[in-house]
């Protein structure tokens, strides 16, 4: 008796985040889950894609075959369509289970409250995917019944999400980490040019220093020997023409600073639209790019950066997570750390524009190639 009694504490914590409130007619439980996101990304929609797909071939859903929205970073259209299309027995994503501050501050703590109410009173909810700094950060501070699963963060830990790489801090939280990522695409891209300044553009703010991993930028440049050429300006706002227009000036100033070439990190002024303007200065300077987020850029005028599938293979890690919870696993025990493929994606008209032809052995670690500025 005295045994089970000091267990039972054990037990109810285990069940707390893992014993769903429904079940199908074999008895089986079905989760019922939910998306939140700080605003609209598009590196939001591959990894949500990417889910999506790993969680058909792990067999949890019967289609995963989520359609990307054109000329949009939504996720929302996404959702709505994984709601009416995703079939299976194991889990669910109610039509009302899509969040989003639209990257206004005010509007995330009214979602951040109204997420905590449903799980905390309605209790309709098993499971969470937190998208970004935002959701992740407002999430992973609640001690929650219900397991939250952190995706698209630059660096979970410098975000203060979780304490440490080897543990996550909370039970109920897991949040996918690939070390030194942003480092390695630094090294990778001295490895072609061989520039000895690097620049970069950001906001100096704790936010705009960790969204950009910048720790990670600046341990690649000590370790290469190169000088880091800065430009900072406000830029995490919600009038996007306006950080086009500052980061524009920044590109101007890098140029003028003597940079080679220059890291694109994330920032709102890297709307589809504004591109061509954005980076006109630096095709002018002849300075190659790299973009921090991904193909996305490169089509529409960055000249490298990683493939689309290396960011899709971040929801499928998250898919094998989501299959282990359903097994019965604790979060907190699963390993976050996952390393994506290296391939890359190229803009053959920027190359033209700034008078590159690349080797072939750059052709060869390239799966993507794109022919225009979109």
């Amino acid at each position: 008796m005295l045994a089970c009694l000091l267990l039972l504490p054990l037990l109810l914590r285990d069940c707390a985040f893992a014993a769903p409130a429904q079940a199908d007619p074999d008895g089986e439980k079905v989760w019922r889950v939910i998306y939140v996101e700080g605003g609209p990304f598009s590196d939001y929609q591959r990894i949500f894609q990417g889910l999506a797909l790993g969680l058909e071939e792990r067999g949890l859903i019967e289609n995963g075959h989520v359609p990307l929205p054109k000329d949009s970073e939504e996720a929302r259209g996404m959702w709505e369509w994984l709601h009416q299309h995703a079939g299976g027995k194991r889990l669910v994503f109610p039509a009302d289970g899509f969040y989003s501050a639209d990257w206004d501050g005010q509007q995330r703590e009214k979602v951040r409250q109204e997420v905590l109410r449903r799980i905390r009173e309605k209790k309709d909810v098993d499971m969470v995917l937190a998208f970004g700094t935002w959701a992740g950060q407002d999430l992973a501070a609640q001690d929650l019944p219900v397991p939250v699963i952190v995706s698209s963060v630059t660096n979970a830990v410098d975000a203060g999400i979780i304490p440490s790489v080897e543990d996550s801090g909370r039970d109920n939280l897991v949040a996918p980490i690939e070390p030194d990522r942003f480092k390695r695409q630094v090294l990778l891209f001295h490895d072609i040019f061989a520039f000895k300044k690097l620049g970069i553009a950001y906001e100096d703010t704790p936010a705009g220093r960790g969204s950009i991993a910048l720790n990670e930028i600046e341990d690649a440049a000590r370790e290469l020997g190169i000088t880091l050429l800065r430009c900072t300006d406000t830029f995490d706002i919600q009038d996007t023409d306006l950080a086009s227009e500052r980061l524009l000036a920044c590109h101007k100033k890098l140029v003028d600073q003597g940079a080679e070439a220059v890291y694109l990190t994330y920032n709102v002024g890297l709307q589809a639209g504004a591109m061509r303007r954005v980076l006109q200065p630096l095709a002018d300077a002849h300075v190659p790019t790299f973009s921090q987020l991904g193909a996305p850029d490169v089509i529409h005028g960055a000249l490298l950066s990683v493939a689309q599938s290396n960011t899709a293979e971040e929801g499928r890690f998250s898919a094998g997570l989501v299959e282990a919870i359903l097994k019965g696993a604790r979060p907190r025990d699963l390993s976050p750390v996952f390393e994506s493929p290296v391939s890359m994606a190229l803009n053959l008209f920027m190359a033209t524009l700034i008078g590159w032809n690349p080797p072939l052995e750059v052709l060869a670690a390239v799966d993507e190639f794109y022919q225009e500025m979109k």
